[in-house]
């Protein structure tokens, strides 16, 4: 295996083009895949539009196992690149181990925290952008019975579920059907069981039902669309997945996080420490076009605006699930 790994290293190494001489920009995906039409494919979203934008172009490798992540970080750091950014709370032991040895390299963990000098930590407020969905969510049940599928069973992803229940239960709805679809990393990739957890959700009279699951998003949508039911999306907007089917997509501006940290080290602007992202800063939101304007309507799209503002002002607090691993909803 490590002669395997090795060698896809050196054929992304040889395959790179020319860098630019100040910057030599570089993703590592984590599990799911890099066009997981979610987290993984955000962070490249942003990669690209950076590389439009300047004419920069970037390296980036898709681990197959949790077993690369070190080793492939660092052939990453050895070759020079820098910044170095890694989308997913996995990171953290391979970057608490390795930043020290290259103090002079920037590395980005994004959903995750480590605290060193050369380090930028990106949080976002998933609860806050949930929270707003789930307003939407309530006001679009007919049945008053909304669903919510996880990915992964961890406190990050019961901060989306929590944020939501938070949300719709706010806006009258009475029932949160929650389930998670495994606890091993496989679970971001599932979208058969996606789909399987949606259809049971609906059996149980759920009519509207938000993945925040990576791939295995795909399928819940997708059961949603085929049951006549909507779904909410995640990360990315993926509204497109099934138009008109598709209530909203609580976006997790992913993008944003990996463009920034790529310009703010082209331009020597880079800091480290820790991030925050929620609605305040444009972390997050919910999206809006031409596939879901007929499905939200005036009044839906007024009660989500005012719980965003009303969020940013303080005048609603959020229980974020991460601080306690409760949820008082």
């Amino acid at each position: 295996m490590k002669r395997f790994v090795l060698g896809l290293l050196a054929a992304a190494a040889m395959t790179a083009p020319a860098f630019a001489a100040d910057i030599k920009p570089a993703i590592i995906y984590d599990l799911g895949g890099k066009f997981d039409k979610s987290f993984n494919e955000a962070a490249f979203n942003g990669a690209e539009k950076f590389k439009t934008d300047t004419g920069i172009e970037y390296r980036d490798f898709e681990i197959q196992n949790d077993s690369q992540r070190e080793q492939a970080l660092r052939k990453f750091a050895e070759d020079g690149n820098n910044p170095i950014v890694m989308p997913g709370f996995s990171w953290a032991t391979a970057i608490e181990k390795i930043a020290p040895d290259f103090p002079d390299t920037k590395f980005v963990i994004i959903d995750g925290s480590v605290d060193k000098p050369n380090v930028r930590s990106v949080i976002f407020k998933e609860n806050e952008g949930s929270y707003v969905v789930g307003v939407l969510a309530a006001m679009a049940s007919k049945s008053k019975k909304v669903g919510f599928v996880g990915g992964m069973d961890i406190p990050l992803i019961r901060k989306f579920g929590c944020g939501y229940v938070g949300g719709a239960k706010a806006a009258g709805a009475t029932d949160v059907i929650w389930n998670m679809t495994g606890d091993t990393p496989a679970a971001w990739n599932d979208p058969t069981k996606g789909g399987e957890i949606a259809k049971a959700q609906i059996d149980q009279g759920a009519d509207v039902i938000y993945a925040a699951a990576g791939g295995t998003g795909v399928g819940v949508l997708q059961a949603a669309a085929d049951g006549g039911k909507l779904g909410i999306g995640v990360d990315s907007n993926q509204n497109y997945l099934q138009p008109g089917k598709v209530l909203t997509s609580m976006m997790k501006r992913v993008d944003v996080a990996v463009y920034n940290a790529f310009a703010d080290t082209k331009d020597d602007k880079f800091t480290g420490g820790l991030n925050l992202l929620g609605l305040k800063e444009g972390g997050v939101d919910y999206a809006m076009d031409e596939n879901n304007k007929d499905l939200v309507t005036p009044e839906m799209k007024e009660a989500a605006d005012k719980a965003k503002a009303d969020i940013i002002a303080g005048k609603i607090e959020v229980h974020d699930y991460t601080k306690d691993n409760n949820c008082p909803y």
